[in-house]
């Protein structure tokens, strides 16, 4: 009897708590403060996919809202630094849809002319940029190029040739006195040992060659002496180039320091393997998978894999590794902190162990969680590609989209939020979940 009642009050409890929370329409659904854009790509006939709101508060889907058009299968999203502004890239039409997210709405979408895997948004003008490897330019034997993307407009203003435009990163600041007219970017390409710096807002339209013709290097410059260059991270006037280096067929991997005034390497610090870093202060965090045997044992760990990644621990005060920690296999390609101190690393084609929907034994996916308070490392029992990950400041959870489903951790023992709303662990979203992006700042 006493269970009984205590389930009748639960659910008396959640009615409250939907009721109270529950809009109409996206005007009023927008009066929540605490939202996030989840990207639903979905194939089945009676579903559409779009951007899903969530309230972060409660952690499930913002009652009685419908899901942002974002074409059928929206993947990946950028976000300005303001929030003003989010964007998905539709991996059926090849558009690129902007949201006003205080008024929950469509601004426009630009088409690009093949795939995306990389995009931003730095400042808080309806302005992006993409890097597309399969771009195709008049006059060009190669392909590939980084698109500027005007929103409000409804097209690419510009087109900088870039070969093999893989993955595209920028300066960003909540200031106001940055906007898409000052804003610098590096793009990366596969398999080269250079970088392109760019300066869009000096690109002259519709084709800029400036990367390939000196005569304009106010608005490109190729920068070579890297190894395998896959991503970086701007902090100031200084950048952090990783070096993918035998992971990406070359030969050193490293984080090279990078002076963006006067375009020069100042230092370089060798790691085990590098495609995925966060800074915290003077602190680097560097994740990677060797193919070396002797850089990619499981060593320390009770487990079926036999090949792991590594998390390197750089001090960039003294230029040196000072700690290297094994961790999942893959391509390493997300990373957060969270305010606790927990850092949650994601990869790609990892080494998967055992199923989550029958455990047996071993589970293991692509997510591990390293806690820098003890250096203990824990791996969750998941399975899937991260594809995604998304913490809070005010709260002690972490989003983690995991093998397309939506999963939310309680970070203070690393443990799925387990509920009345996540009997599961998950927010159930129909289709595969494939980015996640916070659009209020809590």
């Amino acid at each position: 009897m006493r269970k009984r009642v205590l389930t009748l009050l639960l659910m008396l409890s959640a009615s409250i708590i939907l009721t109270s929370c529950g809009k109409t329409g996206a005007g009023q659904t927008a009066q929540l403060q605490h939202r996030l854009l989840a990207s639903q790509s979905v194939s089945a006939p009676s579903t559409f996919g779009g951007l899903v709101v969530l309230d972060g508060f409660y952690d499930i889907i913002a009652p009685r809202t419908a899901p942002i058009g974002a074409g059928t299968s929206p993947g990946l999203m950028a976000i300005t630094p303001t929030r003003n502004i989010a964007a998905a890239f539709d991996s059926v039409s090849n558009n690129v849809y902007a949201v006003d997210t205080t008024k929950q709405s469509g601004i426009g979408n630009v088409h690009l002319p093949g795939p995306t895997f990389s995009m931003v948004l730095p400042t808080a003008d309806p302005v992006g940029y993409a890097a597309v490897p399969m771009a195709s330019v008049a006059g060009f034997s190669f392909l590939g190029a980084l698109e500027v993307m005007d929103f409000s407009a409804g097209g690419v203003t510009a087109t900088i040739p870039v070969n093999n435009a893989q993955t595209v990163i920028s300066s960003s600041s909540q200031s106001t006195t940055q906007t898409s007219t000052n804003v610098q970017l590096i793009v990366f390409s596969n398999d080269s040992n250079s970088i392109a710096v760019i300066n869009p807002g000096n690109a002259i339209p519709p084709i800029d060659f400036s990367c390939y013709n000196s005569s304009n290097s106010s608005v490109c410059t190729i920068v070579p002496g890297f190894d395998r260059p896959v991503y970086g991270i701007i902090n100031g006037s200084t950048a952090y180039i990783l070096n993918c280096g035998p992971q990406c067929g070359g030969v050193q991997a490293s984080v090279m320091v990078f002076d963006l005034p006067t375009l020069t390497i100042t230092q370089t610090i060798p790691v085990d393997a590098a495609t995925m870093a966060y800074l915290n202060g003077s602190t680097l965090y560097v994740a990677g998978t060797s193919p070396s045997p002797a850089n990619n044992a499981c060593t320390g760990e009770t487990t079926a894999a036999t090949t792991c990644g590594r998390l390197d621990i750089v001090d960039l005060t003294a230029g040196t590794v000072t700690g290297s920690i094994v961790i999942t296999d893959g391509y390493h390609d997300n990373m957060d902190f969270t305010t606790n101190g927990q850092l949650f690393i994601g990869s790609r084609t990892c080494t998967n162990i055992g199923n989550i929907n029958n455990p047996s034994g071993e589970v293991r996916g692509c997510l591990t969680i390293y806690r820098t308070a003890d250096g203990s490392v824990y791996i969750p029992p998941d399975n899937g590609d991260v594809n995604a990950l998304q913490g809070f400041t005010s709260r002690n959870i972490e989003y983690v989209a995991e093998g397309g489903a939506l999963r939310v951790y309680q970070t203070l023992n690393d443990q799925l939020l387990i509920n009345y709303f996540l009997p599961q662990g998950s927010i159930n979203i129909v289709g595969y979940v494939r980015d996640v992006k916070a659009i209020d700042f809590f």
